[in-house]
């Protein structure tokens, strides 16, 4: 690693256990300030991607007026992409936009109280410590880290920051799974025996990004500052822009996907993580160089750490080389208890499977009945771009209002670490073929007897 890049990753926080102390630290008052009614409150972007301009500006131009915000600046270490964001958001909200080189450059302004992070999969944790280290709220996209160390570094950073950092889990702003919350914990549903989760698409452009690895040239970026902590190699315009094929840039399918419907599982029975998991699949189709499946099944165990003799297994199911659904139902998450079914693709709890009444009374037991329940009828979408949907909608106005009143947002910091160690989890089985356990007290992923590393 070379001098100016490891004292460009110290200098944010990236390698040590110590806060940021330079001239971007920020003071206890500094975090504790609410921000007033007219006080318009400022953003920088982190990464012009495609999800940002799909997922973000949408949301953002729904709810900016309202609460007083501002995009003022973006940071890219592409000059193409930096280009495009700024003359993106001037043509949006009619001012001018600041080009930063750098999120150095981009914290020196002053007047930046919050930041947009939508870089590569395996830079989200890393910049999101930048972000609370510079003293700036964040809006973080998922998934937050893709290795214990940096899933570690990241919630320390956070929670010592007391900054307002809200994870892209949007998910966890939905209605339909905020009823579904509320229902199971309830106990009207009964245990949880078993859950089901698919994400199928038939795509194979999928993550593919020919046109702009075309353009992209190395004198035009910095690829030592895009490796962050990653092992320093040579250029690769498609380890750059196709991250979410190779590893260690991405886990693929995992990183991707599993993450959001995993988070459910978290959510609705406030277990941080899974006790075990297995994983079986590979690269079967899609024969273009990648390193990441095209199609991957993982089997979870969850369930009381104290107590193996209680839980439930959760299957994840994805592949992209055939959807097997109707277009638009690619998706599905289904919870089984004894007394019937909670079906997040139909929005609909029921008796379907449930153990009959006349049954349980033969068999000397009590059968618990579920009523025909539709939750509210908003799903997720499931395209290419997942931004236009109201899920993510009220996801960012979440942030958005939780920076001004500085309440805890729908998705903390520590709804990012949860996903991310069962992320972690199952790419560990899926590329040492080994069951895997996750070490509590170390709070490091178990693969073959050790701590997984890249």
């Amino acid at each position: 690693m070379s001098n100016s890049r490891r004292d460009f990753i110290k200098k944010a926080g990236l390698l040590g256990a110590s806060m940021y102390t330079g001239t971007h630290a920020f003071s206890v008052s500094s975090y504790r300030r609410i921000i007033g009614a007219n006080d318009r409150i400022n953003i920088g972007v982190v990464g012009f991607s495609d999800r940002h301009k799909g997922a973000h500006a949408p949301s953002f131009l729904a709810a900016y007026k309202d609460l007083n915000f501002d995009i003022i600046a973006v940071s890219d270490i592409w000059k193409l992409r930096r280009e495009e964001g700024v003359e993106f958001w001037k043509q949006k909200l009619g001012h001018s936009i600041k080009p930063c080189l750098n999120n150095e450059s981009l914290y020196d302004i002053k007047d930046i109280d919050a930041v947009f992070v939508s870089t590569s999969d395996f830079q989200h944790a890393l910049h999101a410590i930048e972000a609370v280290n510079a003293g700036k709220d964040a809006y973080v996209e998922k998934p937050l880290a893709e290795t214990m160390e940096d899933a570690r570094a990241v919630l320390k950073a956070v929670k010592d920051s007391k900054k307002i950092v809200q994870i892209g889990s949007q998910r966890r702003s939905g209605v339909n799974y905020f009823a579904a919350n509320d229902f199971i914990k309830s106990g009207k549903f009964g245990n949880i025996v078993m859950v089901e989760l698919t994400w199928n698409v038939n795509q194979p452009g999928r993550w593919r990004r020919p046109d702009l690895v075309a353009k992209l040239k190395e004198e035009d970026t910095d690829w030592k500052r895009f490796l962050l902590n990653r092992p320093d190699v040579p250029f690769n315009a498609r380890h750059y822009l196709e991250y979410r094929l190779f590893w260690p840039y991405s886990s693929g399918i995992p990183g991707q996907w599993l993450c959001h419907q995993i988070d459910t599982v978290h959510w609705f029975t406030g277990l941080p993580n899974p006790r075990s998991v297995v994983v079986n699949g590979g690269n079967y189709l899609w024969k273009d160089g990648r390193e990441n499946a095209d199609t991957f099944t993982a089997v979870f165990d969850y369930g009381p750490l104290e107590d193996l003799t209680q839980g439930f297994q959760v299957l994840f199911k994805s592949r992209q080389t055939n959807s097997g659904v109707m277009k638009g139902e690619e998706v599905k998450e289904i919870y089984y208890s004894n007394g019937g079914t909670l079906n997040l693709d139909s929005n609909k709890i029921s008796a379907t499977g449930g153990l009959t009444e006349e049954y349980a009374s033969a068999m000397g037991m009590k059968a618990n009945l579920l009523p025909d329940i539709s939750l509210n009828n908003i799903r997720v979408s499931t395209a290419a771009n997942t931004g236009g949907d109201v899920v993510t909608l009220a996801h960012i106005r979440n942030w958005m209002e939780c920076v001004r009143s500085r309440k805890e947002p729908n998705a903390p910091i520590e709804v990012g670490y949860n996903h991310s160690i069962a992320v972690i989890m199952a790419n560990a089985a899926y590329r040492t073929g080994e069951k895997v356990t996750f070490d509590n007290k170390q709070q490091e992923v178990i693969a073959g007897g050790r701590a997984f590393k890249y």
